[in-house]
């Protein structure tokens, strides 16, 4: 029964995507274009930072939320050096636990699929060409770009699903909410800035529903 239970998914797993990206502030604009991405595809994004239990050790958090997701994003633009000369790892080590999962996990581990983004198309071969056959896309440091990788990638992995909106569709609606965001924030008496990965995520789910109703 314990080893049924660990190896149990989430009844969603189809419509899961994990983002696995940097947190900093430098990176939000673009982290939370992911999201309304995700969103505008039919899908649902999910992070490590949806949980808040410091009873559980941060890999654990990242395991589960892979094993719950078949889609996955993984952002490796950060390779800078820190103060003791010395890169990050965290975000080549995710996914390769995901693509481990794909590789050697039971089904539906199996099918998963997941796209990888970078400043530049071709800069990963340079510190991390092993991934080289994933799918590897340039965002260049822009949140339009993102959100157009992400589409176009869920266009081609979802044969026979509901075609998302085009691409300047999608960054219009982005940007109309990222206007509207501050008074969304006021009336619920959050701050903008301050908003965790949850409250985001519900906020931009909850506009977008309503805006593509309008549409109907």
């Amino acid at each position: 029964m314990a080893g049924a239970a660990r190896h149990k998914v989430s009844p969603t797993f189809d419509q899961n995507v994990f983002i696995n990206c940097p947190f900093d502030d430098a990176f939000m604009p673009i982290f939370r274009a992911l999201v309304f991405a995700v969103f505008e595809c039919g899908l649902i994004p999910r992070s490590a930072q949806e949980v808040y239990d410091t009873g559980v050790i941060r890999i654990e958090k990242i395991e589960s939320r892979i094993k719950d997701c078949r889609w996955g994003i993984h952002d490796i633009s950060r390779t800078e050096l820190n103060a003791n000369n010395l890169p990050r790892f965290n975000m080549p080590l995710e996914p390769g636990l995901f693509l481990g999962a794909r590789r050697y996990g039971r089904p539906p581990q199996d099918r998963k699929s997941c796209l990888v983004l970078d400043r530049d198309k071709h800069r990963y071969q340079a510190f991390i060409s092993d991934i080289a056959g994933q799918d590897i896309a340039a965002h260049g440091n822009q949140p339009d770009r993102a959100i157009k990788a992400v589409r176009d990638w869920m266009t081609v992995s979802r044969p026979g699903a509901r075609k998302p909106a085009g691409a300047n569709a999608i960054r219009g609606r982005f940007d109309r909410f990222n206007a509207e965001l501050p008074a969304i924030c006021s009336r619920n008496q959050l701050e903008v800035v301050q908003l965790t990965f949850v409250e985001y995520a519900d906020l931009a789910y909850i506009w977008l529903k309503t805006d593509l109703a309008g549409l109907r």
